[in-house]
C-alpha cells in the first residue's frame, strides 16, 4: 500500500506545484487567522486540485486541508494537505514555497511528499522505507554540536506570540553558528532530513504543516518532537545529539 500512495502523492504534488507555478497577474488576498495571515486564491486553487485528484484515485480516503477541505473516508488513511507552504514566499515572488502532502493510518503518518519547483526539490518518505531527495537516499547531521549548528525557525502569524519567540531567539543566537528563516516548514523540516540545516523549531504549527516533513525527518535520522500544549505546541527536528541539547537551551517540556 505504502508504494500506491507514495506514488500518487508524488504524482499529485508535482502536478499541484506545476500549476502554482504559473502565478497569476493579481492577487486576491484574504486574511485567516490574523491580518497577516493571508491565503489567495492559488491557495484554493491548488488545495482544490488536489483533493479532487486524491479522490478520484481513491474515493474512501478521508481528506484534512489547511484551507478547509474536510472529507470522513472509510478506507483507514487520511490525507493531510497544504496546498500551498509559505504563502507570503509565494505571494512576494520568493523561492522555497511549497506543495506539502502526507498520508496517515491509526498509528499516524506513513508517507510524505514535499514538492518545492521554484529549487527543482521534491523529498519523500515512507513509514519505514527511508527518506530521500530528488531520489537519492538522504540523513540528517549527527552529531552536531549546538555551537557548531545551523538553526532554522519560523515566527507565528498571531503577534501576540512574537515576544515569547523572540526570547528563545534571543537563548540561541549568542550560542548557535547561525539562523535562518527560510518561510516554509515543511521545506525547514526537509532540509533537516538532508543536513542542509542541522536543526529546527517552531512554534503554532498545524498538523498539516509537519505531518510530510516530520516523517521525511524521522526517516533521515533525526529526532522530531514536539513539546507543550497545543495551540502554543513547539516543533523540534535535528539529529538526536543536536535535538538533546536544543531542547534544553530553549527549556522546552513535554
Amino acid at each position: 500500500m505504502y508504494a500506491q500512495l507514495l506514488s500518487l502523492a508524488q504524482k499529485v504534488g508535482a502536478e499541484a506545484g506545476a500549476l502554482l507555478l504559473d502565478r497569476p497577474l493579481a492577487f486576491e488576498v484574504e486574511s485567516k487567522s490574523t491580518a497577516i495571515d493571508i491565503a489567495t486564491q492559488m491557495d484554493v486553487r491548488a488545495e482544490k486540485f488536489i483533493v479532487q485528484s486524491l479522490l478520484a484515485a481513491r474515493p474512501d480516503d478521508g481528506i484534512i486541508g489547511e484551507e478547509g477541505a474536510s472529507v470522513e473516508g472509510s478506507s483507514g488513511i487520511t490525507w493531510l494537505i497544504d496546498p500551498l507552504d509559505g504563502t507570503v514566499n509565494y505571494f512576494y515572488g520568493l523561492p522555497g514555497w511549497n506543495v506539502s502532502i502526507a498520508a496517515k493510518d491509526e498509528n499516524g503518518v506513513i508517507v510524505g511528499v514535499v514538492t518545492a519547483p521554484t529549487i527543482n526539490s521534491t523529498w519523500w518518505a515512507t513509514r519505514g522505507g527511508g527518506a530521500f531527495y530528488n531520489s537519492h537516499p538522504i540523513r540528517c547531521n549527527e552529531p552536531i554540536e549546538l555551537d557548531r549548528a545551523l538553526i532554522a525557525t519560523g515566527f507565528q502569524y498571531d503577534v501576540a506570540h512574537r515576544v515569547t519567540q523572540l526570547a528563545d531567539f534571543a537563548k540561541l543566537v549568542p550560542v548557535v553558528r547561525d539562523i535562518r528563516r527560510n518561510g516554509a516548514a515543511a521545506v525547514d523540516l526537509c532540509h533537516v532530513a538532508m543536513g542542509a540545516i542541522d536543526g529546527y523549531y517552531e512554534a503554532g504549527l498545524k498538523e498539516w504543516d509537519w505531518s510530510a516533513g516530520g516523517l521525511i525527518a524521522r526517516e533521515a535520522g533525526a529526532t522530531f518532537a514536539q513539546y507543550g500544549a497545543v495551540p502554543q505546541q513547539i516543533t523540534v527536528a535535528a539529529g538526536p545529539h543536536l535535538h538533546q541539547q536544543l531542547v534544553a537551551t530553549l527549556g522546552f517540556s513535554a
